[in-house]
């Protein structure tokens, strides 16, 4: 079975009107069997009273001419039946049994018919000109007289009908698919965390109804989703203020250095939660999809990398094209990774680069203890961590959700997969078209 709606609708429809074309053939051909055989019955038998009465009313001497004029005119022809003639019977079939019946009622028991005698082909039909006559008569009629088939304009209208009521279908199922269709993309659109147009509230009444419920349902979301990220932007703005004023009240009035190091690494990880919680809250950051050089976006990650501290191997495949995408996004989605490289694996961290197939895959892979199969599709929803030496750090679990929403947004995906030397590989897979 195909795949897609319109092409199943199609193919089941094509079926009913193949099946009931079939089935009317069917029928038809049963129903004319009948008419058709009792129609060469009857002109075999014309044909055999024609001629015995053109022989009774001609005389002896013309009757060679008229048996010629019946040849050449009509394509009949009148031969003496023997006794050694190799005859070869009409085949059996419903239309040759009842055209064998009409014509024993019409001429009589003796009446015999044959498909070919002597080896020519023919409708052949016995007679006696007298009843009392011993001497016995085969009357040879072309063999499309015997024949049983469709006329021409019959074919020809029962392909055109076909071939109408195909288009019909196709018309039928394309109307039934396009709305939902529609309603798929819009979906899509949703899930990848953008907001879609409007859906056309047309056509069938449920079709109308589905729509309007979707377009309500994408505009609460879109205002769900802008009222979260004021109340975030406003909490964010609202706790910033007095988290300077504390750093700047610490290096003031604190003068153990080891409490005054300690407080302001936890203003900056308070920090840290908040930035965290403003990059979930606006993934998109209103930014528009242009094409990157995706090689120098990733290089100058590697530099910035190199230049706080973190040694970060770099290797880019040479064929990397540039992507239409939202660089900004991407690079907070790689940074992400690669923070969550640096304080849970532990040792050296390396980013990747190359194409396979019809995709881009970009792996930030370290040496830690990894992660657990079981555990990889849970850490990727939000505020989800482990209990386990990979984890004992803080943090506020929204690292992952926030690449699997990048990810999503950009029609990709993000896998974490086990390193074969140990560890984890992060991979960031963006298609190329």
């Amino acid at each position: 079975m195909p795949r897609s709606l319109l092409a199943r609708t199609f193919l089941l429809l094509a079926l009913l009107i193949l099946a009931s074309t079939a089935g009317w053939l069917a029928l038809f051909s049963h129903i004319d069997v009948e008419p058709r055989a009792r129609e060469a019955a009857t002109t075999a038998s014309s044909a055999v009273n024609l001629i015995r009465a053109s022989l009774f009313a001609a005389s002896p001497k013309k009757r060679p001419q008229l048996l010629a004029e019946f040849s050449s005119t009509e394509g009949i022809r009148l031969l003496p039946a023997e006794e050694n003639d190799d005859i070869q019977p009409m085949p059996e079939s419903r239309f040759h049994s009842l055209l064998r019946e009409n014509l024993v009622a019409r001429l009589g028991e003796a009446t015999r018919i044959a498909a070919e005698v002597n080896g020519e082909p023919g409708f052949w039909v016995s007679f006696r000109l007298n009843p009392r006559d011993e001497d016995e008569y085969w009357l040879v009629l072309p063999r499309e007289k015997a024949s049983r088939s469709f006329a021409a304009r019959w074919l020809s209208w029962v392909i055109l009908a076909v071939s109408l009521a195909l288009i019909v279908a196709w018309l039928i199922a394309s109307r039934i698919s396009r709305p939902l269709k529609a309603f798929a993309r819009s979906a899509h659109t949703v899930g990848r965390g953008q907001i879609p147009q409007p859906l056309p509230e047309e056509g069938a009444e449920e079709i109308r109804a589905l729509a309007r419920a979707f377009n309500t349902m994408a505009h609460d979301l879109a205002r769900h989703e802008q009222d979260r990220s004021e109340v975030l932007a406003g909490i964010s703005h609202d706790l910033r203020t007095p988290l300077t004023r504390l750093r700047l009240e610490i290096e003031m009035s604190v003068h153990d250095e080891n409490a005054q190091n300690g407080m302001s690494a936890d203003i900056e990880q308070m920090e840290a939660v908040i930035s965290q919680f403003m990059d979930y809250a606006r993934t998109e950051s209103g930014e528009s999809p242009a094409s990157t050089d995706l090689s120098a976006l990733l290089e100058n990650i590697g530099e910035h990398q190199n230049a706080i501290g973190h040694p970060l191997a770099v290797e880019l495949a040479a064929d990397l094209p540039a992507l239409t995408l939202r660089p900004k996004a991407i690079n907070r989605a790689v940074v992400n990774l690669l923070d969550n490289a640096w304080k849970y694996g532990g040792g050296a961290v390396s980013l990747r680069a190359a194409r396979q197939g019809k995709t881009l895959h970009i792996d930030i892979a370290d040496h830690g203890p990894g992660i657990p199969t079981a555990e990889q599709e849970r850490l990727k929803r939000p505020f989800t961590r482990l209990n386990s030496a990979r984890t004992d750090v803080t943090g506020t679990g929204l690292g992952l959700a926030i690449v699997e929403r990048i990810a999503r947004l950009h029609d990709g995906r993000l896998e974490l997969l086990p390193n074969p030397g140990g560890g984890l590989i992060a991979r960031l897979v963006l298609p190329l078209q």
